[in-house]
Order: structure tokens, then C-alpha cells, then sequence
């Protein structure tokens, strides 16, 4: 037997980090449970916001001080969020509550926020809107605000995530004010919304994020052909909405049905996502793809099926029960289908490709004018004229489908009348 090799393990199982974070959890449990009696079974909500929020600025580049700031501020907010409304509990029911919070923080990190980091072909939106939306929502409830006061608030909460997320406030603000009810403007909520995403914007400059932005480098100049091009532009991209609605909705429907354990169709899923990432290029269509839809924008580069794969790989993995968002997903499809399919309309590859990421997102949400803002916020303003034409023909023909279930269709996308009903 070699003892310098146990010995030597051994060693290293004593300073390793992992035991290092069971030390400090027995010394937190030993707080809780020694020394105050309270019977906080949520200990590992608090270490696994300090751990990811730690890890996640550390990726970002950000300094260690700040880093460990950021760990220390989440796990403050946590505690805030779950003490305020246990105050008054019994050990017993502290318990339950606790091991509750953080049996939900742990499927939020695993499901949803964590699907676009360990490969899934989802975006990062979809669980930052949600807690944007309940963020502002239970804050208002909080200080007993009327029912039209609390929905700015959630407005202001959704487009201050979204504003810190991509970089993009002024869309940020619109985006939430619009997308709920199509044809229908919430303005009174424009300036609290805008403030608050402005907000957001600086806090993630100060962290380090930097705003999403690409470079057009060929932009054609405003004529009748480049006009034309365009039009037939966003009349492709709108099939190609239709298409990835149709997919995400169809999946969505069809697979619960087909395997009805979640269990065993998250393990299901999981493989063949593994498996399609292997067959078709491990990390191409994996997570948000934002590299990818760089190299179709700014280089004028994709593969005619890059947009087919990653309608598929979105539709699964969401299907089968991982979560995120669809926004990013609908970037990558619209940039890699319009880089494509541009050049044979005689448009550029890369101005095509910036059309086809407008186009599509402005398809899929059903959001006119937040989509041509988001075209002035990420491109700068260039070609603006165009992008606009492209997505408005794009709006017209995308038909009453969408990516949000909830959303209603005040007025009619093709005839000027109202039609109050939800997407089909």
C-alpha cells in the first residue's frame, strides 16, 4: 500500500474548496441551530446565490472585492425576502418555509436561470423577466398599492432586468409596456419604466456586463431596390417566425403527452439534446449562441441550417422541461436565416443578418416599435430605414402567433380594426 499516495489525497481533500464549503456551512448551521435555535433548513438558497453570484462576476471579469460583494448583497436580499414574511413563525413552520425557499431557489438555479450555461438552447430573458415582473409586483403588494399602480410597477421591474440584460434601456422600457396586449400602449408607465431601466443599465456597467452592440460593416444606401429586397426580406422572416412559433408550441404540446413523467422526459430530453449537440457540433447551438450570431452580423457568416437546428434544439429543450428564455434563441435564428438568405436578394450578408435579428424577434414578440428601437440600440442607428421596413412587413404577415401564451391581440396586425382575443 502507498502511503504517500493516501496520505497525499488526504491533504489535498483537506484544503480543497468543496471542503472548505462544508466547513462553512457547519459553522452557519452551528449559528442557526446552536446558537440562535432557529431552525433554518434553507441554508443551501444562501450558498448557492453566494456561490453562482461569486462564480458569475469572476466570468464577467470582475475583481474579487467585488465579487464577493456581489455574493454578500445576494444572499442579503434573500434573507430580507424570506425573513420579512416569517417573522412571526414557529420553529416548526420556519422549517417547512425555509426548506421550501430553498428547494425553489435550487430548481430556479438548476431549470431556468442555468440552462443557457450548461447547454441548452434557451436564453437568458425568460427567468429575467419573470423575476423582474414578480419583483415589482410583491414590492407594490407590499406597500398596498392599487391594482394600475402595482402593473407599472411590474412593467418597471420586467424592463429593468430586460435593460440589464442586453445593454438596451429605451427598448427595455417599451418592450414591457407593449407586450402584454398588442395594439394596446401602457404610457403612463413610460418614465417609472424608463428610470428603472436606466438604473439597471448603470448597475450593470458597474459590474462589468457590457451592453450587447454589434458593427455593421457593409450598409447599403435607402433605395427603391434595396427596399424591395428588404420587403421580401421580412416577408421570409415572417415564415420563419411562423415556423418557430409553430415548433416551440407544437413540441411544447406534444411531448408531455408522449412521455408524461417529467422525470423521465427531462432525462429523455437531456440526451437528445446531448446527442443533436455531438451530431451537429458541440456548442454551435448550445446556450444563447451569441457568438454565433456575432460571426452572421459582423462577419457575414452562418450555415444555411444553423436557424433549422437551432428552432429544433430551442423547441426540445424547452419541451421536455428545462427552462429560459426565447428571445436570445430568436436573435440567432433571425441573424443566421437573414445572413443566408440576404445575399441571395442581392443584400449584404451582414446587414441582411441584422434585418432577419430584428425581424424575427419583432415576429415572435409581437413588439413593432420595441423592435425597431432595439435595431437603433444594438446597431447604432445604421440603416435604421431598413431595418424599420423590414420588420413592419415582418409584423404584418407573422400572423396571431407568438412566443408568450398570455398575450392579447387588441387590434388586428393586418386590418385596421380592434380583435380582442389571444394568439392561436
Amino acid at each position: 500500500m502507498d502511503f504517500m499516495t493516501i496520505l497525499s489525497n488526504i491533504l489535498g481533500e483537506l484544503f480543497a474548496p468543496t471542503t472548505a464549503a462544508y466547513a462553512l456551512a457547519a459553522i452557519g448551521l452551528n449559528i442557526h441551530f446552536g446558537m440562535s435555535g432557529l431552525m433554518n433548513m434553507g441554508q443551501a438558497g444562501f450558498m448557492l446565490l453566494g456561490a453562482y453570484g461569486f462564480a458569475i462576476t469572476q466570468m464577467n471579469g470582475c475583481d474579487l472585492f467585488t465579487s464577493v460583494l456581489t455574493a454578500l448583497v445576494l444572499a442579503a436580499i434573500y434573507g430580507i425576502l424570506l425573513g420579512i414574511p416569517t417573522l412571526k413563525l414557529g420553529p416548526d413552520y420556519l422549517a417547512m418555509v425555509t426548506l421550501a425557499a430553498a428547494e425553489i431557489i435550487r430548481i430556479v438555479g438548476r431549470s431556468t436561470s442555468l440552462t443557457w450555461l450548461t447547454g441548452g438552447s434557451a436564453g437568458r430573458e425568460g427567468a429575467a423577466l419573470q423575476m423582474g415582473g414578480s419583483i415589482g409586483w410583491n414590492v407594490g403588494k407590499l406597500l398596498h398599492l392599487s391594482d394600475y399602480v402595482r402593473r407599472t410597477a411590474t412593467i418597471s421591474g420586467m424592463a429593468a432586468f430586460f435593460s440589464a440584460l442586453f445593454g438596451t434601456p429605451l427598448t427595455a422600457a417599451l418592450f414591457a409596456m407593449m407586450v402584454e396586449d398588442v395594439g394596446l400602449t401602457f404610457t403612463s408607465a413610460f418614465m417609472p419604466a424608463f428610470t428603472s431601466a436606466l438604473i439597471a443599465y448603470g448597475v450593470s456597467l458597474f459590474f462589468g456586463i457590457a451592453p450587447t452592440n454589434f458593427v455593421l460593416n457593409s450598409i447599403p444606401h435607402l433605395t427603391l431596390e434595396t427596399a424591395l429586397q428588404t420587403a421580401l426580406l421580412g416577408i421570409a422572416c415572417a415564415a420563419v417566425t411562423r415556423l418557430f412559433c409553430w415548433t416551440l408550441h407544437t413540441l411544447e404540446h406534444g411531448i408531455p403527452k408522449r412521455i408524461p413523467n417529467p422525470w423521465l422526459r427531462a432525462f429523455a430530453g437531456g440526451a437528445a439534446v446531448v446527442a443533436f449537440s455531438y451530431l451537429f457540433g458541440v456548442g454551435r447551438y448550445n446556450g444563447a449562441g451569441m457568438a454565433v450570431i456575432a460571426d452572421a452580423v459582423e462577419q457575414g457568416v452562418a450555415l444555411p441550417w444553423d436557424f433549422l437546428c437551432k428552432i429544433f434544439l430551442t423547441a426540445l429543450t424547452l419541451a421536455v422541461g428545462f427552462k429560459g428564455g426565447e428571445v436570445v434563441p430568436s436573435f440567432f435564428i433571425g441573424a443566421t436565416f437573414g445572413c443566408v438568405a440576404g445575399p441571395l436578394l442581392g443584400l449584404p450578408a451582414g446587414f441582411a443578418g441584422a434585418i432577419g435579428l430584428v425581424c424575427v424577434f419583432c415576429g415572435a414578440t409581437n413588439a413593432l416599435i420595441p423592435s425597431i428601437l432595439l435595431g437603433f440600440e444594438l446597431f447604432g442607428g445604421q440603416g435604421l430605414e431598413l431595418i424599420a421596413l423590414g420588420c413592419g412587413v415582418c409584423y404584418m404577415l407573422s400572423g396571431h402567433y407568438g412566443l408568450y401564451s398570455s398575450q392579447t391581440f387588441v387590434t388586428n396586425k393586418l386590418r385596421p380594426e380592434y380583435a380582442s382575443h389571444k394568439w392561436r
